[in-house]
Formats: structure tokens, C-alpha cells, sequence
């Protein structure tokens, strides 16, 4: 594999190089976070809800996992040998040296407040992930801030609710999640609160975002929910339900 470059300044013009790379070279890496909603809802290019991006964040299935080791260095970054030697069965961490950036790279799962595991999630076609995992990516951490917020925002305003579509956000693919996990069912039931109430400070078609989460939970709470499910709902917030996820320390961050 040939170098193609070095790393853009611009997180989406980035973005959008990483992608063309990687359809150019047939390798399914599928982009999540803020720069994925970026791309595929066009609310979020626009304001109120255009925001700056910082770092990157891939899924990848374990099948490309030493080619993404190729792939990414070939595009002028760094990868992060120790942490990869250590953690890269399931995660991979690169470094943009040139903008003080990084790209966070999962395997099969998203581990973070939750897992979600993305297996035979990830053969469609395009950059980004599908909807309903976008949303996911971002509905799933417990110390949501407002920036996922407004993205949560953008995919909602430009995504129906409608199963079974790859341009939607599936409601039975979600629901089905929160079915198997008492924990995510509480931690998106906190999260949807908190959209709600963003919405509300946003110059956006308020109606149309609660509308589309009203529908999204009033499928997610129709699911049956299997004996453990309902043991561990019983014990509630007495336990701790989520994980604080650590962050990996980039050697451009300062200490």
C-alpha cells in the first residue's frame, strides 16, 4: 500500500479523504460520532446544529483489522503500537500528528457506557454507520454533553422511524438492544429526557424530533423484556448500570 497524503486540518474534509480511501480500496470502514451524523444528515451542515469536529471515530469487523493497520499509517498517521499491542483485538488507536487529532478505531463493538455489538452490522454500503447505530454511538453514553445532543438533533430531523431501512432509524433493532440490556434501556430512557429538553433551546422543527422519539420509545418499551431484564429493573439505580469509558492520552495532548 502506497502513502496517499498527509492528514487535512478539516475534520469532515478528512473524513470524507478517509472514506474515499477506503472505498477505493474495498475496506469497510464505517465512520460513527459526530462527523458520521455530519455526513449523513444534512441538518447538521447547516445552523443551528453545524458544529467543529475534532477526532475520529471508526468501527471496523475483526476480518479488515490488519488491513486497518496498513490502511491508516498509509494515510499519514501514526498508529499507537503499545496501546494496539496491548488492546488491538478490539480497538486500535492512530495519531494525526500533524493537527494534534487522533482516530479511535472499534472492532466489532463499541465499548463504551455500553456495548454494542456491531457484528453483521457493518456490509452496507456508504462511509458512515447505519442510522439507528449512529444514534446509538451517541444515545448509549451516560455523560452525554450537548454537543451529541445537537447531533442527536440533526439525525432525528433527517431520519424517519421506520424499520428494516438502511436510511432510517430501525426502532425494532433498538428496541431489541434495550430489551437485551436493562442498562441501555436506562441510560437511552435518560438520554431521550435529555434530548427533549435540548430541543427545546433550538431554533429546529421541535415537533418533528419528538414526534420520531415518541415512536422510537414507544417501541422500545412494547418489546418483551425477558426474566433478567425484569430482575435487574427491580434493584433500579441502586447499582450502577454504565461504565465511564477512560480516555486514551494522545502524545499531541498536553498533560
Amino acid at each position: 500500500m502506497t502513502a496517499n497524503g498527509t492528514p487535512l486540518e478539516d475534520t469532515i474534509a478528512e473524513a470524507r479523504r478517509v472514506a474515499d480511501a477506503a472505498h477505493a480500496q474495498k475496506l469497510g470502514v464505517k465512520l460513527l460520532g459526530g462527523a458520521g451524523i455530519h455526513l449523513h444528515s444534512p441538518s447538521a451542515q447547516h445552523p443551528p446544529l453545524k458544529r467543529k469536529y475534532g477526532d475520529l471515530d471508526y468501527v471496523i469487523s475483526t476480518k479488515d483489522r490488519k488491513r486497518a493497520l496498513a490502511f491508516f499509517p498509509a494515510l499519514g498517521y501514526e498508529a499507537n503500537d503499545r496501546f494496539n499491542l496491548m488492546q488491538g483485538d478490539r480497538r486500535l488507536y492512530f495519531y494525526d500528528g500533524s493537527n494534534g487529532k487522533q482516530v479511535d478505531v472499534f472492532i466489532d463493538e463499541i465499548r463504551m457506557s455500553h456495548v454494542i455489538d456491531l457484528r453483521g452490522r457493518l456490509s452496507h454500503e456508504g462511509p458512515c454507520a447505519s442510522p439507528a447505530d449512529l444514534l446509538l454511538s451517541k444515545m448509549q453514553i451516560y455523560e452525554v454533553n450537548r454537543k451529541d445532543l445537537v447531533d442527536l438533533t440533526a439525525l432525528l430531523l433527517d431520519h424517519p422511524i421506520k424499520p428494516q431501512d438502511d436510511e432510517a432509524i430501525d426502532p425494532t433493532y433498538v428496541a431489541r438492544l434495550a430489551a437485551e440490556d436493562w442498562g441501555m434501556y436506562r441510560t437511552l430512557q435518560i438520554n431521550i429526557g435529555k434530548l427533549r429538553h435540548t430541543v427545546d433551546e433550538l431554533d429546529v422543527d421541535r415537533e418533528l424530533v419528538k414526534s420520531r422519539l415518541d415512536e422510537l420509545w414507544e417501541a422500545v418499551d412494547a418489546q418483551a423484556k425477558p426474566l433478567k431484564w425484569r430482575m435487574r429493573a427491580q434493584v433500579g439505580d441502586r447499582m450502577r448500570w454504565y461504565e465511564l469509558p477512560e480516555e486514551v492520552r494522545s502524545p499531541y495532548q498536553p498533560e
